[in-house]
């Protein structure tokens, strides 16, 4: 499961209430008004339990969950874009700084008009919006990868660096089926198909329209390691020809003998919204990162451009392809 980008700081021994807290001005000063809480937040270091009633009878703000955390974290990566604190977010947003920490931290539902100003005040071109449509008053709704799925949903242009495993987007059904076997623990057959399912389905962004463009860059050797055995992979050779025939489908094989490389910090993904402004993505074990500061986004995509220069060009990498569908 992806984690979300390491809470804040701030609120980490918060009390729960069953209204989000709403910083109010009194003879011009700034309070803040909160209600009587119906139960308790008991802090242990990182991780805070909840003690009371269950969500499941509405009271309360909901447990810890992915969706939570990951808009929290979506929410830290654009307000550290936007060289905030989260007091002065409390002031563009107008709620306390105490809620802002809490939300950073996946501890409290955000509230609607929270969303919108945030959005507003970050400029953060729809992605606070997208991540709030993951949340639920339940416990692993959404996850780090749900979201990045929305924002490469309605990309303009999506590049994709691999050197694990074949793309996702460009898996057949039977290479998807072997990786997700491989990697313990094992996934029950409901849990496998609705993985699968849900990969197929993702790939219909290929033929999108209006189109989206795509730039892939997989490693010859994630290839030759022959995931799922000789069978699998001629059929996952023949399919990345197919795709690469796609006219707004660029996909370039990086060498196995290259000795200059630019990707050697692993896997990554760059993502241009509708709004024309990149974010970044990187994954690792157990971990998923969005990547929204500019500076950051501007090192990926230096790093991403040189590996485009450093791997085979379009053409060659098809006829690689070829010869290696050919040897099997």
């Amino acid at each position: 499961m992806l984690q979300a980008l390491a809470p804040s700081d701030g609120g980490r021994h918060a009390t729960a209430a069953a209204r989000p807290e709403r910083a109010v001005r009194v003879g011009g000063s700034r309070r803040t008004s909160t209600p009587a809480p119906p139960a308790r937040w008991a802090g242990h270091g990182e991780r805070d339990t909840y003690e009371g009633e269950h969500m499941a009878h509405g009271s309360g703000e909901p447990e810890p969950s992915e969706g939570l955390k990951a808009f929290g974290a979506v929410l830290k990566v654009f307000r550290e874009r936007a060289a905030l604190t989260q007091g002065e977010l409390s002031e563009r947003v107008n709620y306390s700084p105490h809620l802002v920490g809490s939300i950073e931290q996946g501890r409290r539902m955000p509230p609607d008009d929270f969303v919108e100003q945030a959005e507003e005040a970050l400029d953060a071109f729809g992605a606070l919006r997208a991540a709030a449509r993951h949340i639920a008053r339940r416990r692993g709704l959404a996850s780090w990868f749900r979201l990045w799925a929305r924002l490469e949903a309605a990309a303009v242009s999506l590049c994709t660096y691999e050197c694990r495993v074949v793309p996702g987007l460009l898996q057949t059904e039977e290479y998807a089926r072997a990786v997700m076997l491989n990697v313990p623990p094992p996934p029950t057959e409901e849990e496998l198909e609705e993985r699968i399912a849900a990969r197929l389905d993702r790939q219909k962004l290929l033929r999108r329209e209006p189109p989206i463009a795509f730039s892939f860059i997989v490693e010859e050797a994630v290839l030759l390691r022959r995931t799922g055995g000789d069978e699998v992979t001629r059929e996952q050779l023949d399919h990345l020809i197919q795709c690469a025939e796609l006219w707004n489908v660029e996909l370039q094989i990086m060498p196995l003998r290259q000795p200059y490389h630019a990707g050697s910090d692993g896997p990554m993904q760059l993502v241009e919204t509708q709004e024309h402004k990149w974010l970044g993505y990187s994954e690792g074990q157990q971990t998923g990162q969005l990547v929204g500061e500019p500076k950051d986004v501007s090192l990926m995509q230096m790093r991403y451009a040189r590996m485009r220069s450093q791997a085979l060009s379009p053409a060659d990498s098809v006829d690689l392809l070829k010869r290696m569908r050919g040897a099997l």
